[in-house]
């Protein structure tokens, strides 16, 4: 039976310093998402919701179909790897969340996705 314990999700983020603008608060970072399915059955992800604090306490949720365009079905032991991006107003935050998802089986679960920072790495002239 497929299940939230089956699937692990790791994080993973970089701060894109030649596409933010400190001077005009944008801060860009781009965050690489590994999905694996430690179960025995396939595994599809259907939708995700993305909760992104900024230091000043600003939330932004992104509810969405899949990831990156795809809904993608994640067979038993295999990964599924995306790059995807945020952009927020301070030089920290946290981005966290859920995915959707659904087993070969019918069954649907969320899987949490644990917070994970945001922190620029600005050079002090």
């Amino acid at each position: 039976m497929g299940s939230v314990d089956d699937i692990q999700i790791k994080s993973e983020v970089e701060f894109l310093e030649n596409q933010s603008e400190p001077e005009n608060n944008r801060f860009v970072f781009s965050y690489t998402i590994r999905i694996s399915n430690t179960g025995s059955e396939n595994i599809t992800l259907l939708a995700r919701h993305w909760i992104i604090t900024d230091d000043n306490n600003t939330i932004e949720e992104v509810i969405g179909d899949g990831v990156i365009g795809q809904q993608p079905e994640i067979t038993p032991g295999t990964t599924f790897i995306y790059t995807s991006g945020a952009i927020i107003k301070t030089q920290v935050g946290i981005m966290q969340g859920s995915y959707k998802m659904i087993t070969a089986n019918s069954i649907k679960f969320e899987a949490q996705i644990k917070p994970f920072l945001l922190a620029a790495k600005l050079k002090i002239h």
